[in-house]
């Protein structure tokens, strides 16, 4: 008996495969794309970003919190 598997389809990274080398923390509109609801930072398995880019977004996301153009909670 053969059991059906899912297909597990992986994720390109955002950043690399539009060959950006920078992660911008005044690019709002992009940064929130990998914050979740809560404006929590998402993993790397939601987010599919390669592991360089997952901590680029996180500094970046920290540094628009600080500079108050991204909120630490959702209103």
């Amino acid at each position: 008996m053969v059991i059906p598997t899912k297909k597990v389809v992986e994720k390109q990274c955002h950043f690399c495969a539009d060959n950006k080398i920078e992660v911008d923390y005044k690019d709002v509109q992009t940064l929130r794309r990998f914050v979740s609801s809560y404006l929590k930072i998402a993993p790397r398995r939601r987010s599919g970003l390669c592991a360089l880019h997952q901590r680029k977004v996180a500094r970046a996301i920290k540094q628009a919190r600080i500079s108050s153009l991204m909120g630490y909670v959702a209103k």
